[in-house]
């Protein structure tokens, strides 16, 4: 075997390694991109990684779950005037993830947050008229794969619960697409 096709071979194995690593690390590089969106308070770059459509479907879905389990939702539960103030609370609630799980409206939280944190000296320098500390939701995060296309990052709030982010392989891309909270104590599912 000549010389040819044997450096062939190891540049085919080679960027094949390389293909596998780079979709590995995908999650943590996505998760970095969420960072340092987050800290630069740019919507536009926020949504190379978050899949907004998917998200607002799968968050619609825990709201809705949410508030037929508030209403005890068992069938026939408040009867008629309890079935309408379920459907136009879910309603609601849908109209206000259509209208926050976006660019545009991330970005309006983002300035919102970076003002009020500054109102509260809640800086970097600690000087009022600094930069806002950025936020970090996935400081301290407890990541798993849960298949070959999904991953996890699991951060816990103060009462114990977690705040699981749900990020998926799009072809050669990660990209967050659910966001679920979990009661303290419940186990983690999915």
């Amino acid at each position: 075997m000549s010389t040819l096709p044997k450096r062939l071979a190891i540049a085919a194995v080679v960027v094949v390694l390389l293909l596998l690593a780079w979709l590995a690390a995908g999650p943590w590089l996505a998760m970095h991109g969420i960072r340092e969106a987050l800290a630069a308070r740019d919507a536009a770059a926020l949504e190379r990684h978050v899949d907004f459509p998917a998200l607002r479907v799968n968050l619609k879905a825990h709201l809705e779950d949410a508030i037929a389990r508030r209403a005890g939702d068992d069938g026939d539960a408040g009867g008629l005037l309890g079935a309408l103030g379920r459907q136009l609370a879910g309603a609601m609630g849908g109209v206000a993830v259509d209208t926050m799980v976006t660019p545009l409206g991330i970005g309006a939280l983002l300035q919102g947050e970076g003002m009020w944190k500054r109102a509260t000296g809640d800086t970097v320098d600690g000087d009022t008229y600094g930069d806002p500390r950025p936020m970090d939701p996935l400081r301290d995060a407890e990541t798993r794969y849960a298949s070959t296309s999904r991953f996890t990052a699991t951060t816990r709030g103060a009462d114990g619960s977690a705040i699981v982010a749900e990020f998926e392989r799009q072809g050669l891309r990660w990209r967050l697409v659910d966001i679920r909270h979990e009661a303290a104590g419940a186990p983690l599912v999915r």
